[in-house]
């Protein structure tokens, strides 16, 4: 399956990414909490939401649950040090890293 990893650094933001060449608006925030975390946000490019808070777990497909709206790959979270750690705070984008694969 090709991949690519999907731009992240250790702050909220909202960017536009093509996956599987459809552009999609995507939003990562910070939930502080007691098991809270990062959260990711699709949406079209209208800002129109597709998925929201979508918790950004590792060792599973992200969208799995929502095939349904056939969006066209898998959605992989992977800490590089530990591949079951969850991403923190200060380490996304640098040892956390969101993956998109396409079938």
């Amino acid at each position: 399956m090709p991949n690519f990893e999907i731009p992240l650094t250790p702050a909220p933001r909202t960017f536009t990414v093509s996956l599987s060449g459809v552009d999609y608006r995507l939003t990562v925030q910070w939930r502080n909490a007691e098991q809270a975390g990062w959260v990711l946000d699709i949406a079209d490019t209208s800002n129109n939401p597709i998925i929201q808070g979508i918790p950004l777990v590792t060792g599973t497909n992200l969208l799995e649950q929502y095939a349904y709206l056939g969006l066209g790959g898998v959605l992989w979270c992977q800490t590089t040090a530990d591949p079951d750690a969850v991403p923190t705070f200060d380490n996304l984008g640098a040892g956390s890293h969101l993956y998109w694969f396409t079938p």
